[in-house]
């Protein structure tokens, strides 16, 4: 732990770092966080209110997916759902894992995992086609 980082419960969470990489990935959580409750709440009212479950199948899929707007909504979504968690763990790791080499490790392999989901969710919502 940094010298003088209150790290209690009654802080209120994470200080904000003094800057550099820190800093940015703590106001992404933040601004991220928000972008999703948002992105997530809209998709729920979408498919669960708006939409009972019986008209969600394959056709429901094809004819929302024909309009560009609903695959940058969901891969949107689905990119800040990756690096807002990606990068929640890595902080988590951070916090966890004291050895610099195990550390790097865990971090690589988080991050290699993190990128292949990212990349197969990416190519389900640009290269479906409905047949």
């Amino acid at each position: 732990m940094e010298a003088g980082a209150d790290w209690s419960v009654e802080s209120g969470g994470r200080p904000m770092p003094e800057g550099g990489l820190e800093l940015y990935a703590w106001i992404f959580m933040r601004l991220s966080g928000v972008a999703l409750l948002f992105l997530a709440l809209g998709h729920m009212v979408l498919m669960h209110i708006l939409n009972s479950v019986e008209v969600i199948d394959y056709d429901f899929v094809a004819r929302r997916y024909a309009s560009v707007l609903w695959r940058t909504y969901d891969f949107l979504m689905l990119f800040l759902a990756m690096l807002h968690g990606v990068n929640g763990a890595r902080t988590i790791l951070a916090d966890v894992v004291t050895h610099p080499g195990r550390r790097f490790l865990f971090q690589s392999i988080l991050f290699t995992v993190g990128a292949v989901f990212l990349v197969l969710g990416a190519l389900v919502i640009f290269t479906f086609q409905p047949v």
